[in-house]
């Protein structure tokens, strides 16, 4: 059970919802001494703000107010409301699935190597919960692999937890390792020759309904990122157990798509590799095979995670899936441009895009789309290969990443590119300091929407 909720609480208190506009009406429905301890504290109603109400017992209750995001509004209360105390939600406006969910993803901490310190307060699981609890397992168990210390989770522990995953829902999965990886991703080979951990791909097969279109789900597993012999500084260094933060979004939307059992086929693709420092680790300039047959010019060791993805992206565009969908931690350049919270997306499929903005939009998971400038693809240009890995010029790095991805997609295959940050700075109601499986919710929103190709109908 996820930490903050329960099946059943003996003696739990009821918990009431109240947006700002209903909030006279509610105050009129509740008993006078109640009605006048709200109005005398200046309870408003704010989205997230709690009141405690007092009784011959000490509490009575207490009082939530609701925004626009039940998630983020429910997110606060574990952590606010007394540690250890139980409670039930009462009819009302919030919607008790996204209130589960957003209590649950409030409550959560990580505690693989951390014991001790407050806990939160219980909520019982309402009647209509269970979808909520359902999505907080998913983003949890993300959040968990992000948050593992690279020591933990290495390119083989991330390929397994692909294989547990494929295991529970009866999906078939495979991990490819060794001479067939040298063969068949060189590109993935290469960015993790340099460190003991060898590297891996796995592939998550998955089908939901025979004859849906086939979603292909891309991630970026780079279990620790150094920036090979592009050495990062320290600070940049600091949260690079976090660069595999792409490969848990997929994992998690993959986790809600099956426990959903949404008419659909999945592919999930995940390259588990780490890019250390050593005398086996690929160099500046040096010229990499990819699974497309380009030869990559390297120009930037610690530009690796697009190497990773564009034999994964190769790989997905031979199953002629109906569409392609990569998350990675990328680059620092989107960051730039769009801060932590709001991922970078691109791409060249207008129809796929619009779906991800408007399933980001009603969830709550905002994206910004970023453009394919076309003018920008000549910075990618090599004398000594048929493309360079990071462009020269300090400028749009974000744009000429997400470029360098399209020369591995067919123009015919409706392809996204999300350019993520995957961890949350400081805690916030809803969203505790660390890993974050940015996009997971609004991934799975928009999967239903996306129709068969025209060209697989025929």
């Amino acid at each position: 059970m996820l930490e903050g909720l329960v099946a059943n609480a003996t003696g739990a208190l009821p918990l009431h919802a109240v947006r700002a506009e209903g909030l006279m009406a509610f105050l009129d429905g509740q008993a006078s001494s109640a009605a006048a301890f709200l109005r005398a504290t200046g309870f408003s109603a704010r989205p997230g703000e709690l009141a405690l109400l007092p009784g011959p017992d000490g509490l009575a209750g207490a009082v939530i107010g609701l925004g626009a995001d039940n998630v983020a509004s429910f997110g606060a209360a574990p952590r606010a409301l007394p540690a250890g105390s139980a409670w039930r939600l009462t009819a009302g406006p919030q919607q008790d699935s996204l209130a589960t969910m957003g209590w649950a993803l409030g409550a959560y901490r990580p505690r693989r190597h951390k014991s001790g310190g407050p806990a939160p307060a219980l909520l019982e699981i309402p009647a209509d919960g269970a979808e909520g609890v359902m999505m907080a397992e998913a983003i949890c168990a993300a959040r968990d692999l992000i948050n593992a210390p690279a020591a933990d989770l290495g390119p083989k522990e991330l390929a397994e937890a692909v294989a547990m995953l494929g295991a529970r829902h009866g999906a078939a999965c495979e991990i490819i390792e060794g001479t067939p990886l040298d063969s068949g991703f060189p590109a993935v080979a290469a960015v993790g020759q340099g460190s003991p951990r060898a590297p891996r791909v796995a592939v998550l097969r998955w089908t939901g309904a025979a004859d849906g279109p086939l979603i292909a789900l891309c991630g970026k597993g780079v279990c620790f990122d150094t920036g090979g012999l592009d050495l990062k500084p320290p600070s940049s260094m600091l949260r690079m157990k976090k660069d595999m933060g792409g490969a848990a979004v997929v994992l998690a939307v993959a986790e809600m798509v099956m426990r959903r059992a949404l008419p659909v086929r999945l592919l999930v693709l995940v390259g588990a590799v780490e890019n250390a420092v050593s005398g086996t680790a690929m160099r500046p300039l040096d010229v990499l095979r990819t699974r497309k047959g380009l030869k990559v010019e390297v120009t930037n060791t610690d530009a690796e995670g697009r190497l990773v993805l564009a034999d994964l992206l190769a790989y997905a565009a031979e199953q002629d899936p109906d569409a392609i969908i990569d998350c990675a931690t990328l680059t620092g350049a989107a960051r730039t441009a769009l801060g932590p919270d709001l991922p970078a997306l691109f791409s060249h499929d207008d129809a796929l895009a619009a779906r991800l903005v408007a399933a980001g939009q009603e969830t709550g998971e905002q994206m910004w789309r970023l453009p394919l400038h076309a003018g920008y693809d000549g910075w990618l240009d090599s004398s000594m290969a048929d493309l360079v890995n990071s462009a020269t010029k300090p400028m749009a790095g974000a744009i000429t990443a997400a470029l360098f991805l399209r020369r591995f997609v067919p123009d015919s295959i409706p392809w996204a590119h999300l350019d993520l940050y995957a961890w949350n700075d400081a805690t916030r109601p809803g969203r505790p300091e660390g890993g974050e499986a940015q996009c997971a919710r609004a991934i799975l929103a928009a999967i239903p929407e996306i129709p068969r190709r025209p060209t697989r109908d025929a």
